[in-house]
């Protein structure tokens, strides 16, 4: 038998929570806390042990792809991290489709979504090869509705004593506490259950931070204290201040004959992030059909990304900022793409002596007078405008009259999207 590496370290504030057998286990927290990179171990870990025979494992996140970048990642690093040069005959890793297989136990990782009804139905169908499917992890969970919580449940069922009795059934919930609206906490924070078990982390008890992620912490407290005590602190957003509370995500057809008109919106980033949405705009209504959301890659790369998932005839509104990229995309068959020109625009005829609007605030006055659709499969865009807020006034405490401007890429990406719409209303008022 292969040694497990004996330099692999945990987090102490996890200790309870790998033990545990309740049937849900819940780790809300900071970003950096090392949930997600403690639950990839604790697996790996017990999916290697004979002790554990039978056992699989599914891993979800709302949208399959984002499971690459994200969960499969932090699983093959805890792979390499327990078995360092030994990984490649312990574990079997296939990256089309993502899965991995203990070859010692049998055991098996399965990834999947559950935006749609056809994925859905994909996690019905799911077989085994050896056991049974006994643990189900969902990452960043509040992109998940209620009602996937209970199809996943009605997967785990059946007697486990005649496969192993040392098996247990589980669900493992790990995410940011975006909102104290979110279900997550009506149903497992706000009750007592001796079947439920809540853990709290920061990224404070993480020993294995480093200074610059501090410092970076450090400027986020000062800049946007309201998105401190959740990315910093793992508290419960607060409910007040939020910028749209106009929106619902829902299921809808999202071609082209649904739609009076369509637009891209494209916000341009690197390190934080870049956004680009696809817009439907119906009986006045905006409809955000889907999205790509990526850090850390330059344009060339997210051509590539971007190629078969939009619309190149679309006209593309893009930051101004940024010239030489939006050629680029020109050059990439994306003729239409143009930047937008960041000048105040009247919704309302000019009173005398009325001071006119600020660029961006003029867009949310315009978007908050319509309802806003947005397709299950927009997980970042839903996360955006769950914790997009006013700023505070430092002295008084109240709101004032100015967006956070922290994670609010793909919102940019949404307003420069509705460009051409806002200019006709623009100019009809202007006629009026």
């Amino acid at each position: 038998m292969i040694n497990v590496n004996q330099n692999v370290e945990f987090n102490k504030n996890f200790k309870d929570f790998n033990e545990t057998k309740c049937r849900y286990r819940i780790a809300k927290g900071s970003a950096g806390s090392g949930k997600s990179v403690n639950v990839a171990m604790d697996f790996i870990l017990k999916l290697s042990d004979p002790y554990y025979q039978g056992a699989n494992l599914l891993v979800l996140r709302k949208t399959e792809d984002t499971n690459r970048d994200s969960t499969f990642a932090e699983l093959e690093s805890a792979i390499i991290k327990v078995f360092g040069n030994y990984a490649e005959h312990v574990w079997k890793i296939t990256r089309n489709p993502l899965m991995m297989e203990c070859k010692t136990t049998g055991s098996r990782i399965i990834f999947r979504g559950m935006y749609d009804e056809k994925q859905r139905e994909k996690i019905k169908s799911i077989t085994v090869k050896v056991g049974k499917l006994v643990w189900i992890w969902l990452e960043e969970a509040t992109e998940f509705e209620e009602s996937d919580i209970d199809i996943l449940d009605d997967r785990l069922r059946g007697n486990l004593a005649e496969i192993n009795p040392n098996l247990y059934y589980q669900m493992t919930f790990t995410f940011n506490p975006v909102s104290a609206s979110h279900w997550i906490k009506a149903k497992f924070f706000d009750v007592e259950d001796p079947d439920y078990f809540t853990h709290h982390s920061t990224y404070l008890q993480n020993r294995f931070i480093d200074e610059a992620y501090h410092k970076r912490m450090m400027r986020r407290k000062e800049r946007d204290p309201d998105g401190y005590r959740v990315y910093g602190l793992g508290d419960w957003g607060e409910l007040g201040g939020l910028i749209f509370t106009n929106f619902e995500v829902k299921e809808f057809d999202t071609t082209p004959d649904m739609f009076d008109s369509m637009y891209l919106g494209q916000d341009f980033g690197y390190n934080h992030a870049n956004a680009i949405l696809t817009l439907g705009f119906k009986d006045g209504d905006v409809y955000i059909c889907n999205e790509l959301y990526v850090y850390e890659k330059d344009t060339s790369e997210i051509i590539q990304l971007a190629e078969g998932k939009f619309n190149k005839n679309l006209v593309m509104w893009c930051d101004s900022a940024e010239p030489d990229r939006i050629h680029m995309w020109k050059k990439a068959g994306y003729y239409r793409a143009q930047g937008v020109k960041k000048t105040p625009f009247q919704e309302e005829k000019v009173l005398a002596g009325a001071t006119k609007k600020t660029y961006i605030n003029s867009q949310i006055d315009w978007l908050k007078q319509r309802k806003i659709f947005i397709h299950p499969s927009c997980v970042n865009t839903i996360k955006e405008i769950q914790q997009w807020k006013w700023k505070k006034d430092r002295e008084t405490n109240l709101y004032i009259d100015e967006p956070v401007d922290i994670n609010d890429d793909a919102m940019a990406a949404l307003r420069y999207g509705c460009t051409t719409k806002m200019q006709q209303r623009a100019s009809l008022l202007e006629v009026l």
